[in-house]
């Protein structure tokens, strides 16, 4: 008899096509960067500890535009010098970002992430007792710096704790921070409104938890460290280069124009309430919250969808869609502006987890310069328009300001010229 072959092991293919020759799904991730292991479990309690700690982080940072009704009284502040507070924030907690990732990426530091909580300790700890503009300043850049330091880093967790499942990961991740944006505007309402600015001190106790939890995700991170690495990933074939270079232009340009508007709601939405319809400030807080929740469901939907039904669709509608809103909501009622506000967080914010994923299949296995873009720079353009908005609404008023930020989403119509990355992929 004559002996059987030997079967033949595993072969390794870098292919955008399945066996049968049908195309891979269509700007989806996972069909052209597959993990080569396979049985990896999903580290579920570092997960959920790195949430926790991006809800903490981000519910600091969403805390600061809520109280500054409270900053204009207290230091007669004008809506300029407002605008200068957020681009102060927005700026430290964008500008550095980038290279915190560049330098993390060569040199990883498993206790960056506590080091980073520890800056906001300080930031808001000098926020609580500052008795001039300048140190306002000072208290919010630290602030923003923490945030730049723990956001690479932690994001990196995110991966590492997948078990292949990056997408789900990521998803938890951002869940956490998306509750702290919508909870911080509701407890600075609860606490900080009816208390004043010293008040603001309580919230040091949210940066300390979240200082021991991340310390625990510290240590699984040095673990990781010493552990034997998996084995490479298969990676898809380089687009050209001036493809990538006009598709991240335009990326760049839609998160700007999408950053910008909601800068304004973030930074001056209450003062409209209050200026249009005579609302208190702690009922403004709370229609705040109702936009904020509505970013954080848009947020959830729009990675999904967009594996579903493609990037470029979930760009079109989520760029052009607010588009209608935006432009009625200078002139309707505070039932309407609330309903319309909530459906323009919706449909922007979905348009992020499509932009991100986008650019991480442009630039594959460059994550953190992607995240430094568009979670670092993007971030940081829209705390530049936010200025020159304080800056108009000072002129004229803040009326004209949303007027004037109707016309952003037409920016949206840059999509037209993003690639269908399908085809430019089997061309590749």
């Amino acid at each position: 008899m004559a002996a059987r072959p030997p079967r033949a092991g595993p072969v390794r293919e870098d292919r955008t096509s399945f066996p049968s020759g049908e195309p891979m799904p269509r700007d989806t991730p996972d069909a052209t960067l597959r993990p080569l292991t396979a049985g990896g479990q999903m580290a579920m309690g570092i997960l959920l500890a790195v949430s926790a700690g991006h809800l903490m982080n981000d519910l600091m940072q969403s805390m600061i535009p809520a109280i500054y009704p409270i900053l204009k009284v207290e230091f007669a502040l004008s809506f300029s010098e407002i605008g200068l507070i957020q681009l102060a924030f927005q700026m430290t907690a964008s500008i550095l970002q980038p290279v915190v990732g560049l330098y993390t990426d060569r040199r990883p530091h498993p206790f960056s992430l506590v080091l980073g909580m520890g800056f906001s300790l300080i930031g808001i700890l000098i926020l609580a007792w500052a008795n001039s503009y300048p140190i306002l300043l000072l208290a919010v850049s630290l602030i923003g710096m923490g945030s730049s330091i723990f956001h690479p880093e932690a994001s990196r967790v995110a991966r590492m704790a997948s078990g292949g499942r990056h997408g789900a990961a990521q998803s938890l991740f951002q869940v956490g921070g998306n509750a702290g944006q919508a909870i911080g505007p509701l407890l600075a309402a609860l606490v900080v409104i009816s208390r004043g600015q010293a008040s603001i001190a309580w919230f040091s106790l949210v940066a300390l938890a979240g200082m021991v939890v991340l310390g625990f995700v510290g240590r699984w991170y040095r673990e990781r460290q010493r552990a034997p690495k998996a084995a490479g990933s298969v990676l898809p074939a380089k687009f050209p280069s001036g493809l990538v270079r006009r598709a991240i232009l335009v990326l760049v340009a839609l998160t700007f124009s999408k950053n910008v508007y909601t800068a304004s709601l973030s930074s001056y939405y209450t003062f409209y309430l209050i200026d249009s319809f005579g609302v208190t400030v702690q009922q403004a807080q709370f229609y705040l919250f109702a936009y904020l929740a509505s970013v954080a469901a848009g947020t959830i939907l729009g990675g999904p969808l967009g594996d579903r039904f493609g990037r470029r669709t979930i760009l079109w509608i989520s760029i052009l869609g607010p588009l209608p809103f935006v432009l009625a909501l200078p002139y309707v009622g505070l039932g309407m502006t609330c309903a319309f506000t909530i459906i323009i967080g919706l449909l922007m914010s979905s348009a992020f987890p499509a932009i991100l994923v986008y650019a991480q299949e442009l630039l594959p296995g460059k994550v953190g310069l992607v995240s430094g873009i568009f979670f670092g720079l993007a971030f940081g353009l829209g705390g530049i328009g936010a200025a020159v908005l304080g800056a108009v609404a000072d002129a004229t008023s803040i009326r004209l300001v949303y007027q004037l930020c109707a016309l952003l989403p037409l920016v949206g119509l840059l999509v037209v010229l993003l690639p269908d990355l399908s085809k430019a992929r089997r061309a590749a």
